[in-house]
């Protein structure tokens, strides 16, 4: 079996072959026999009632995959299909949209799209309903054949009929399939600061988050007055490679830990020394769509006062999904622990909260458009420490600093208002090398989690 396969995941979580020990094997025979017999009745009472002839492939299929659905989100039975869509997803491109979606009542909804893919191009925005493909009507369909039917060949159209909240009516969007190619990072420089975009944790993002860097310092011939690191609409990918993206900008300490159900589930991950951005300034950018992986690198960075963190709270996404082998090419994706932040915070409901909430008032339809969220999922695992819903939505009141509305910004060239502002703080603080002060200063208390 492919060991690549087991770190794919579509969410941060340390993907690894998990063996069914004959002890948990015992412990399952001894406490659900009377229920297996009666999954077996079912099976029986089907073949022998239902209207047409069944097969027996596709009732155990279909018992599997309503067992994992009613534990979590992100807990699933992966057919030769699934896996082949995660190897895909592993190898770097496929051909598609770029969106990550989600169920919600019976209907797909966006969480994010992927920066620069068809979708992002199209204007496809965070909470959107995809209430038809090709004008076929998808409602009450599963997650995997929307999925399906949105990817293609690339260079073939598909029409998507879009009901987004605020909204009068729905509209649709014809997009272009294309090779969503998963090469994680981008960088840019602009006003003497280095900007490094992840848009996915893939294999190599902490790599080619350094050769960023150099990059970067070639091409001013200089070093930068700091760095942007911008998560936005990232729904997460590898846990090793949130690692490595992490010590990019740390010298030692804890970078995040994950916990089990049992002690000895209890992983700790350390940063090496030597910080490859050579202490500049640093600004993490993320949203509602900045998810798991993505967390795991604004949690570390902000704990350790190492970055100031902007924008908006993020998906709250704090746990780790296993992929757990049935046979050669099928397995289950298994949630096995929650991850913590180095100060000992779980994300999980309540995501990361900025340092400084910075809205995307260059966005026309940012004020009435509603953002999805972990704890908007049927079945998320609940957070006992997290704050309560009134908090959680503290992040939708107003900032009487930010009232300038999308056109007056497109009237002086401002494009992205999250990316303006922080590149206005880096030119602030950068040149006096205050910021890390500053994030000190700035980043809230942390209440200290119970260990399980």
């Amino acid at each position: 079996m492919n060991t690549r396969l087991f770190r794919a995941l579509a969410l941060a979580g340390a993907a690894a072959l998990l063996p069914i020990s004959t002890a948990a094997m015992s412990q399952v025979d001894a406490g659900s026999a009377r229920e297996m017999s009666e999954l077996i009745g079912v099976m029986q009472r089907i073949k022998a009632f239902y209207v047409d002839d069944v097969d027996d492939d596709k009732l155990i299929e279909g018992a599997i995959s309503g067992m994992l659905s009613s534990l979590d989100p992100h807990s699933s039975y992966l057919n030769e299909r699934a896996y082949s869509d995660l190897m895909t997803q592993t190898e770097g491109e496929y051909g598609g949209l770029g969106l990550t979606v989600t169920m919600e009542d019976d209907a797909v909804k966006v969480i994010a799209p992927t920066a620069d893919t068809p979708a992002d191009k199209a204007g496809i925005k965070a909470g959107d309903f995809i209430t038809h493909l090709n004008g076929k009507l998808i409602y009450g369909g599963t997650l995997d054949e929307a999925v399906e039917q949105m990817r293609g060949e690339p260079g073939t159209d598909i029409t998507l009929t879009i009901f987004r909240p605020g909204r009068d009516k729905p509209f649709d969007v014809t997009i272009t399939r294309a090779i969503i190619d998963l090469e994680p990072v981008k960088w840019e420089t602009k006003d003497d600061v280095g900007i490094i975009t992840i848009s996915s944790f893939t294999d190599g993002a902490g790599a080619d988050v350094r050769a960023a860097m150099k990059a970067i310092d070639q091409k001013l011939g200089h070093k930068p007055l700091g760095y942007i690191l911008d998560l936005r609409s990232n729904p997460g990918g590898l846990l090793d490679e949130a690692v490595n993206v992490s010590d990019d900008f740390l010298n030692d300490g804890e970078i995040v830990s994950q916990r089990g159900r049992r002690q000895a589930d209890t992983l700790k991950f350390f940063a090496k020394p030597g910080d490859a951005a050579s202490g500049l300034p640093v600004i993490v950018l993320i949203d509602a769509g900045s998810a798991s992986a993505s967390e795991i690198v604004a949690g570390a960075l902000q704990d350790r006062h190492r970055a100031l963190v902007m924008g908006e709270r993020s998906f709250g996404k704090g746990s780790v999904q296993t992929i757990v082998p049935l046979t050669n090419d099928t397995g289950l994706r298994l949630t096995t622990a929650r991850y913590y932040t180095p100060s000992g915070r779980s994300v999980q409901e309540g995501g990361i909260d900025p340092d400084i909430r910075v809205p995307q008032l260059s966005d026309p339809d940012y004020a009435s458009r509603t953002n999805i969220r972990e704890s908007d999922l049927r079945r998320h695992l609940i957070n006992e420490l997290a704050a309560d819903d009134k908090a959680l939505e503290e992040d939708q009141k107003d900032d009487p600093r930010f009232s300038m509305t999308a056109d007056e910004l497109k009237a002086q060239g401002i494009e992205d208002f999250q990316l303006h502002y922080a590149l206005e703080t880096i030119g602030r603080l950068g040149k006096n090398g205050q910021l890390g002060a500053a994030a000190a200063k700035t980043a809230p208390a942390k209440k200290k989690a119970a260990t399980n």
